[in-house]
């Protein structure tokens, strides 16, 4: 009896250990990308996966985004202090409205309904291809 919970102690203590170094390699990591990821330069729009335009993040301007077969759907992309957010659209859910100002190489507001998808990169990898076979 006495063998047995020493045992289930030392397999208690290993799963601890196990899960505070899964944390620390998870926040290294986490820091790692949020502390050393660049900055943009453009925000590039594709709407159903079309490139709709590229637009620079060091010029302030409104950009209405219209879609669907008649034109109706309505993204308002507002680029204002290096940052780039979507102002107003008339999809239902509002989702991308309420998201935060982009600014970093890399992130992205999406659009579902309307199939919008707006995404910061930089100047020079703007042209390259996401994938090569």
């Amino acid at each position: 009896m006495m063998k047995q919970k020493n045992v289930n102690k030392r397999h208690l203590r290993n799963d601890i250990l196990l899960i505070i170094v899964l944390l620390l390699v998870a926040a290294t990591g986490a820091a790692y990308l949020f502390l050393f990821r660049g900055f943009g330069d453009v925000v590039k729009v594709t709407v159903d996966g079309e490139l709709y335009g590229v637009y620079s993040l060091s010029q302030d301007r409104t950009e209405d985004i219209s879609t669907g077969e008649d034109g109706r759907q309505l993204n308002r992309l507002v680029i204002r202090e290096g940052k780039a957010f979507i102002q107003t659209a008339t999809c239902p859910d509002g989702i991308c409205a309420a998201h935060r100002a982009i600014f970093r190489n890399g992130e992205s507001i999406v659009c579902l309904p309307h199939g919008v998808v707006v995404t910061v990169t930089t100047a020079q990898t703007q042209g390259e291809p996401d994938v090569v076979v």
